[in-house]
């Protein structure tokens, strides 16, 4: 069974999807909108698909699911329109930035008993599986302390930062849910501490550049991330758990996995510049799980559920850096 995909936005990262899509022999990239015909009009040239509205896309009979790669305040209302369209449904995260605007649609997706995933490709990612299945296999005991450190190799534009919700919503919010596929319990508390060490113009904006997060869990596991906006030698990312009996740990990704020893020393390729190398293949490989959901051969997960807590545990961040104390989970779900 082939399904066959309408594409939402032809941006940065609907250009990774519709790499991914089209890279699928159970899919096919039928057709692209954006408000911009340009952008859509690349992605259709170079896949060999149409143009076509976004209304279009929700009455059309020859499209069984969207991925939804549009602006954050439009996931939402996109979200509820393509499950009462009977579309399955694949939207990047976050959901929306209000943690009831998310409830209200996922109140519909359940009335309409559609299917939704969310877009956290780290969870697919095969290096942080491969520790997530050690951890599975008993190999380092019960988990105890999770480590996560994701940093960029530049600030976005300033312009960006500002309708983006903040670096705990739109950046921490990949670790939030990393943490818990990690940690194998819900998170009940959260402290965060945030500076602005990179760029001034960042703090005049309302947002941080460089944050640190503490969770812990019911029974005390902990999980501690490290944020920054700024790292110099290229796309930071890493994970380790601690367990009872072990530690499991995923390094950094290079492009070319080589080591050059000659009399200057030892060296190495530089990291990723970015996430759109570095994730190629958990991009490719949440595309297939979504895939196989559709056809009834899994779970579409992440769901919208767990977009809903992510979002809860970065409200938690912004509301612990403010009042400069422990946020417990339940003060922001409620």
């Amino acid at each position: 069974m082939t399904i066959r995909f309408g594409l939402l936005g032809a941006g940065r990262i609907g250009k990774v999807h519709a790499r991914a899509v089209t890279g699928d022999a159970d899919a096919k990239l039928v057709a692209v909108a954006d408000a911009f015909p340009a952008a859509a009009q690349a992605i259709a040239g170079q896949y060999g698909c149409a143009v076509r509205s976004i209304d279009a896309i929700a009455a059309a009979d020859d499209i069984d699911a969207v991925v939804i790669c549009t602006p954050t305040d439009t996931h939402a209302d996109l979200i509820e329109q393509f499950v009462r369209a009977g579309k399955a449904v694949f939207c990047e995260k976050p959901i929306d930035l209000s943690l009831a605007r998310v409830k209200r649609c996922l109140d519909v997706v359940r009335a309409e008993k559609g299917t939704l995933m969310v877009g956290f490709n780290r969870r697919f990612d095969p290096h942080f599986r491969a520790v997530r299945a050690e951890i599975d296999r008993g190999s380092i005991g019960e988990v105890e302390m999770v480590v996560i450190t994701s940093r960029d190799p530049g600030a976005p534009p300033v312009d960006y930062i500002k309708r983006s919700g903040g670096i705990f919503r739109d950046m921490t919010i990949h670790d939030f849910d990393m943490a818990r596929f990690l940690l194998g319990e819900e998170v009940e508390e959260v402290v965060a501490t945030a500076a602005v060490l990179v760029d001034p113009e960042i703090g005049k904006a309302g947002d941080f550049d460089s944050v640190q997060v503490m969770l812990r869990t019911k029974s005390g596991r902990q999980a501690v991330i490290s944020n920054s906006r700024r790292a110099t030698y290229g796309y930071d990312q890493r994970i380790e758990v601690h367990g009872s009996k072990g530690m499991a740990a995923a390094e950094n990704q290079r492009p070319v996995s080589i080591e050059v020893a000659n009399g200057s020393g030892y060296t190495r390729p530089p990291l990723h510049d970015f996430f759109m190398t570095r994730y190629t293949e958990a991009y490719a490989a949440e595309i297939a799980a979504f895939i196989a959901a559709i056809g009834g051969k899994g779970k579409a997960e992440p769901s919208g559920e767990d977009g809903l807590i992510a979002l809860a545990l970065a409200d938690a961040a912004v509301k612990s850096v403010a009042e400069k104390r422990v946020v417990n989970l339940a003060e922001v779900l409620a």
